[in-house]
């Protein structure tokens, strides 16, 4: 496997609860490298846009309201196969189907409070990346 690069978000409710430490633990623990990391509040329209794909669903404006509810973490995280990695770190998006050990099994509030998201793809890993940094702010 090639070393690729993912993106990270400690959402809302981690962040309330103080877990960015722990959380980025785990990360770590697993093989993972952060390389760019900010705390943001999130504006209506960042989350808009980069929610964009939702915005049929019932749950859009739900997962608006809560992702502008507090402040967030956005990292890129690097590693072998980093965007399966992470996905297998943070668990199921729904804690009650996640894993033990995993971030959202440990630390979910809820499938919408679930703690993280990370990128599905590399090709979203890439775009979503793009939304939140600039080349000159990821450190290899």
């Amino acid at each position: 496997m090639a070393v690729q690069r993912t993106f990270s978000i400690i959402k809302p409710d981690a962040t309330r609860r103080n877990l960015t430490g722990k959380i980025n633990a785990l990360l770590e623990a697993g093989g993972l490298r952060i390389v760019a990391q900010k705390r943001i509040w999130m504006s209506r329209q960042q989350a808009e846009t980069f929610y964009g794909v939702h915005k049929e669903r019932p749950f859009f404006k739900s997962l608006v309201d809560f992702m502008t509810s507090g402040p967030v973490v956005v990292q890129v995280l690097e590693g072998e196969d980093a965007v399966a990695k992470n996905r297998e770190i943070m668990g199921a998006t729904n804690p009650a189907n996640a894993a033990e050990g995993t971030i959202r099994k440990t630390f979910a509030e809820s499938i919408e409070a679930n703690s993280a998201h990370g990128s599905d793809s590399p090709e979203n890993a890439a775009i979503e990346i793009a939304y939140f940094f600039s080349g000159s702010e990821i450190v290899g």
